[in-house]
Formats: structure tokens, sequence, C-alpha cells
């Protein structure tokens, strides 16, 4: 991909809100696929961003993909994200990743939990979000009840580009409030070449004969309330995640989403400066500012996927190029480990699909083939620059179930597939130090079943899976030898290890974990799992 300039974007919604749609119609608009078709059709043809066979199955996103394309003389990289709730830590960790968001709302629902969610995440950051009102070919909300919805609960200020002109049935396509044309639903079968109507003058006959009386007395009407209620758009307040350009359309048909993709290439912002910690990386570590333009390259692992090509096993980790020049076969300095590692095959993707690059640039995503060494939240730089790129999340888990193999025979198997996804982030494998069982803790309980099939499909493991009554997790730190190892003698039954050997304390109830607080003082408790920061 040439040094064009870049645009990180994350696609984000509740499920079912037609963010995949979206997804395929932006990736037909690169020249990525031929056809955009369904998600899942009668044929087979499955959505190119959901490569896992479990997503096949379901017709759901469960896992991040990235895809990179270029469209308006930009070098564009979309992150597909997962919108069920049980798979929001891929979802969070992959925000950080990027420098701004669509917005998926379906029109006849408006702002759901998920949404809610994942625009906190957002929030953090001050990301920009351009919001699509999507489904309008079905029935809707009104347009001015959608805005209402979104500005009372998001806390974003939504500024049409485009307003409908009906929905449903009566759905005669959008106006364009800048151009002042109408883009005509109906007849929409090239989004290359849509078919436009100067309405430059509403009362001209050709208007009135489009979209018939009464849609043209509404329109006429909700124009006027909008040039009275709504301020112009002003990009600066859009970076500053103040702003929304909101559009209109349908992603199934296709229609409304040349115009958003436009208006992203138009605005969206190119990499933006990173904080990070200088060694060492504790509570009171200096926070410095990397600028992209910086010459030293730098990035960050943001995920970890295993076996997306299951004929070779193979690991992909996912890196974030935050500054500098990446050039194939570059030696860069893994700053956790303190080596250098050679990265011979950097890739690039389009969902399985993926390319050898020879240079990336910052804002760019590029694989790297992973034995096992990388962990998410490493940090990478060149010239040996001890930093740590910072806000990549990480969660106490609230499910656990206890999984052995029913076959002894594959416990090998076993415990190498339960390493390599649990590597991946959604869930974390713990070994209970008392009898050695492995315990599996996940935020969402479908995270379990696509353990549970990826166990089979990839790894030939059958394995049973035992619910534990367990309400979460706690890292413990020690400053006194003697008290750690009293305090192992009394909780021997709920300490576990994680698979970095951190010795954990599992939560039986929330009382028990007060009464343990309570009388171990100088024990330090951590919810989170990276508590050096």
């Amino acid at each position: 991909m040439v040094h064009k300039p870049r645009c990180t974007f994350a696609i984000i919604s509740h499920p079912d809100a037609g963010k995949t749609t979206m997804t395929e119609k932006l990736l037909w608009f690169g020249g990525v696929v031929r056809e955009a078709g369904m998600v899942k059709s009668k044929t087979g043809d499955y959505a190119k961003s959901d490569w896992m066979e479990l997503e096949k199955q379901r017709g759901i996103s469960i896992t991040s993909s990235v895809m990179s394309f270029e469209y308006n003389d930009r070098a564009l990289h979309l992150l597909d994200t997962p919108g069920h709730k049980d798979f929001s830590e891929d979802t969070y960790r992959t925000l950080t990743a990027v420098e701004s968001v669509l917005m998926m709302i379906d029109s006849a629902k408006g702002v759901e939990a998920q949404t809610i969610k994942l625009m906190d995440v957002c929030r953090m950051r001050d990301t920009p979000i351009a919001t699509f009102m999507n489904k309008f070919d079905r029935e809707a909300m009104d347009p001015f009840e959608l805005l209402d919805n979104i500005e009372s609960i998001l806390k974003i200020q939504c500024i049409p580009m485009t307003w409908p002109i009906g929905s449903g049935i009566d759905f005669k396509g959008v106006y364009d409030l800048r151009s002042k044309q109408i883009l005509g639903y109906k007849d929409a079968k090239d989004p290359f070449s849509p078919n436009l109507v100067d309405a430059s003058n509403l009362d001209a006959k050709h208007v009135l004969d489009f979209i018939g009386a009464e849609l043209l007395v509404k329109l006429k009407e909700d124009l006027e309330m909008l040039e009275t209620l709504i301020p112009p758009f002003s990009k600066e307040e859009y970076l500053n995640g103040i702003q929304s350009p909101v559009f209109f359309g349908s992603a199934l048909r296709n229609f409304g989403v040349k115009e958003l993709l436009d208006m992203i290439t138009e605005v969206a912002p190119t990499p933006r400066p990173r904080e990070a910690k200088l060694a060492p990386y504790d509570s009171n570590a200096e926070v410095i500012e990397i600028d992209p333009s910086d010459d030293e390259f730098t990035g960050f692992i943001f995920k970890i996927q295993a076996n997306m090509d299951s004929k070779h096993r193979d690991r992909i980790s996912f890196m974030r190029v935050c500054s500098g020049k990446f050039n194939r076969n570059d030696k860069i300095f893994h700053i956790r480990t303190g080596k250098e590692i050679k990265i011979a095959t950097p890739l690039m993707f389009q969902a399985r699909d993926r390319d050898i690059v020879e240079e990336a640039f910052a804002g760019d995503i590029i694989g790297l083939y992973d034995t096992g060494k990388y962990q998410i939240g490493d940090t990478f730089s060149r010239g040996k620059k001890l930093i740590k790129y910072t806000g990549i999340p990480s969660f106490s888990p609230e499910l656990f179930m206890r999984v052995t193999s029913k076959d002894p025979m594959k416990a090998k198997h076993l415990e190498k597939g339960l390493g390599q996804l649990s590597e991946e982030g959604a869930t974390q494998l713990f070994i209970r130090r008392s009898t050695n069982e492995k315990m599996l803790g996940a935020v969402g309980a479908l995270q379990f079943e696509v353990v549970k099939f990826r166990l089979e499909d990839e790894y030939s493991v059958n394995a049973t899976y035992e619910p534990v009554a367990w309400a979460g997790v706690r890292w413990l730190r020690f400053e006194d030898p003697k008290v750690q190892n009293k305090f192992m003698e009394d909780y021997s039954s709920v300490l576990m290890v994680d698979k970095e050997e951190r010795l954990c304390f599992a939560v039986r109830t929330e009382w028990d974990l007060r009464l343990a607080i309570e009388k171990n003082p100088t024990v330090k408790f951590y919810k989170n799992s990276d508590y050096i920061e």
C-alpha cells in the first residue's frame, strides 16, 4: 500500500444493526469484493469479514477482522468488530487501534444497549464518529426522533448530511443537504451513478412529480426545521468527538453508502499522536506523546488470532504502526522481552486473505507471524526506545468453566488449544493450584461456545465443561514472603495462576472478597491483570 494519507476506522453497532452488511458494501466500493451480497446467503456466499467457520454458521461477527483497501486517494484500514456483548473485550481493544468510528443505527430501534457501551469506549479518547441510520427501506422511526434519541442518550450532536424522504414502501430516497440534490432510491442500481434529481428549487414540477405532493410538503417542513435547529457541520468539532455527521439509507440495498464513504475519506483524521509511558511502567511513570511523524518506528499489538489458516495452524499478531516507517526485514525491538526481532513476512489483510507487504507507515495495520512470543499490549520500537503504549484495556472474567479432556490421550492437545485461544484475549486460562484443573474465565457465556467449537474444529479435542460458581478473580501482590506463605495456606482452595504464572484469588462472593481484604491489609488485590500500571 503506497504512502497515501491513512484512514484507520472501525464499525460499531448493536447486533443486527447491519454492521457486517455495511462492511461488505464498503469493501465493494474499495474493489475488494466483486459482489456485495447478503451476510449469509443460500449459495454459501458469506461475508468476507466473517472468516471463522462459526461466524458463517451463526451469521454474526465474533472476532475483529482487518481489511485494507484504497478509495478516494486514501489508504483505508477497516476494522469490523463483534457486535455481541459477549465479545466486547475484542471490540474494546480494537477501538484503541483506530482514529475514527462509523456507528450503525437500526432506524426502527434507535440507540441500543451495546452501542451505548461502545460509545463509552470512544468517549475515552474523543474518537470522531460518523453515523449511518440504516434500514430506511423498512419502516423506521421519524428522523427527528432518531436524532433526538442519539443526542439524548449518547450525548453527541447529530448533523444530518442527507435527509430521508419517506421510509419503508414509501421511501423515495434522500435529500443531500450540501448539493441540494435528491438521490433517488427506486432506480439506484449503480451506486457509482445514482439517480440524481436537482432539488435546488423544491417548487419545480420535476421534484413534485418525483416524490409526490404529500412527501414534498413534509420535506419542506423538515428542511425548514433543520435550518432552524441544526448548526452547520464543523470538521473541527467532528474531530474532537463533539459532532457526528449523519447519513440515512440502506446498507443492504447499497443506498447512501457511497455518500457516507466519500465523507469519511474527506474528513476522517489521519494518524494522531499517542500517549506512552517511559520505563519503569508503573503508576509514577512519565507519560510522553509519540507523534506519527516521528522518524523512529513504534507500534503495539492490539489483537492476536490463532488458526486463521487452519491448514497451517498459524497464529497472527496484529500490530498498529504508530510512528515512523516499517520496512520488510527490519529488525525491531520487542520492549517487553528486550530482544531484537527480524520481521521477514509482514502481512496486510483483506479479512482472511493476506499479502506480504514491503513497507508500512503510521496508521497501518500489519500482521506478524507469531510462534507464541507476543502478547496483547506489547510495544515495539526501532532504536530500543523504552516505551509502552497505554490505554489497552484488560478485564476480570465474570464467568468460569472447568475444562477437562474426554480423552486422556488428548490432554496435551487440550493444553495447547486452551493456551493459544486464551492468548487471543477473548478468554483467560487459569490453573487451580490445589488440583491442577484448567479453569477458563470469560466475560460472556458465548465465548465458551466459541472455545468449545474451535477446540473441536481446529484442535480435534472433545472436552467437558462444568460451570464453577465464582464471581470474578483478583490478581495478588505481596510485599512480605511470610505473609504470602500464610495467605497461600489459608486460601489454597481458591488460588490459581494465570498464563503468566501470576497468583490469582478466585472470588466466590463479594462478601468473601471483602473479608479476605480486611484480614490481609498488606496484600494487594487487583481487578486488572495489568496492575503494574
